[in-house]
């Protein structure tokens, strides 16, 4: 796929929709419909960014990253998903990391959308060249930043797409074009003890959650699964990249870090990963495996 083309992977844009009042972004301020060049900007700067205007800059001159993830390139990245039909709207950040916002974003038909944006502006970046090289799938990695986020943002996209295919429970990728990636929702309020009817808000991560034998299985399960039918390693895997979702069970995200399982690195990342997990269920009280077995099962799966 060439750079700034979008990929898809299915037109219907499946969301969590239970109705209520809106959670992480909220209804005020929605961008919604296409508006062209210098008026397009001059909208969107206060509609996506509402719930921290206070912290905008123009941050369209020059080509300036406003506030670590809106440059001008990013913003009509949006602009044409808009008017392509992928996206109806976009709402406020449900959630940040060192490397990534998530917007809660409107499909065409108003289901929920999860809008992963890379930071363009991050060095950390740098330190993910590791995962790049040595995956077959990426044999020719492209020098600079922002060549490196496009094709980090495409590698997700893609390890969710083998996810997809192979039955694990991941977020269902929908398009990917840029710094920007549209993926299903996952939400709607499903942490404990909060409304599960409020929109725009993630579900919650297995570290929120009670947690027994069950779960525990169940998150060896999906890295077997990775492993043996996605030929992936999450290669980050850990109790805060896995949701536990009311009605659904558990759900895996954050591929980007994932290799293909002929990576050099690949065995060391998923006894890491393997480790990682047991080591959160150990601390919790669940009767745990010997990791090494557990490693033994994987591999030879």
């Amino acid at each position: 796929m060439s750079k700034g083309t979008g990929s898809h992977a299915g037109d219907d844009y499946n969301g969590y929709d239970d109705g209520g009042d809106g959670g992480g972004g909220g209804d005020d301020g929605m961008l919604d419909g296409p508006a062209p060049g210098e008026a397009f900007e001059n909208m969107l700067e206060p509609k996506l960014h509402h719930r921290r205007r206070r912290e905008m800059a123009d941050g369209f001159k020059k080509n300036k990253v406003v506030n670590e993830v809106l440059d001008k390139p990013t913003v009509m990245t949006l602009y044409r998903m808009i008017t392509e039909g992928i996206l109806s709207g976009v709402n406020g950040s449900v959630s940040a990391g060192k490397e990534s916002l998530v917007f809660w974003g409107l499909g065409p038909t108003g289901a929920d959308v999860a809008l992963k944006i890379y930071l363009v502006s991050t060095s950390n970046f740098k330190r993910r060249q590791a995962y790049m090289e040595g995956d077959p799938r990426f044999a020719s990695v492209r020098k600079g930043t922002r060549n490196m986020v496009y094709l980090w943002a495409r590698k997700e996209f893609r390890n969710l797409t083998q996810c997809a295919e192979a039955g694990i429970p991941v977020p269902r990728p929908i398009h990917v074009a840029n710094n920007v990636l549209a993926m299903e929702f996952i939400g709607a309020g499903h942490a404990p003890d909060s409304d599960r009817g409020a929109r725009g808000r993630p579900a919650a991560q297995l570290l929120h959650w009670p947690v027994d034998y069950d779960d525990y299985r169940g998150a060896l399960s999906m890295l077997r699964d990775m492993y043996a039918k996605a030929n992936l390693v999450h290669g980050d895997y850990s109790e805060y990249n896995i949701f536990k979702v009311h009605g659904r069970g558990l759900v895996v995200f954050d591929l980007g870090s994932a290799v293909d399982r002929r990576h050099p690195n690949a065995r060391m990342l998923l006894q890491r990963d393997i480790n990682n997990i047991t080591r959160f269920f150990e601390k919790k009280g669940v009767s745990v495996d010997d990791t090494g077995r557990v490693m033994e099962e994987i591999t030879s799966s």
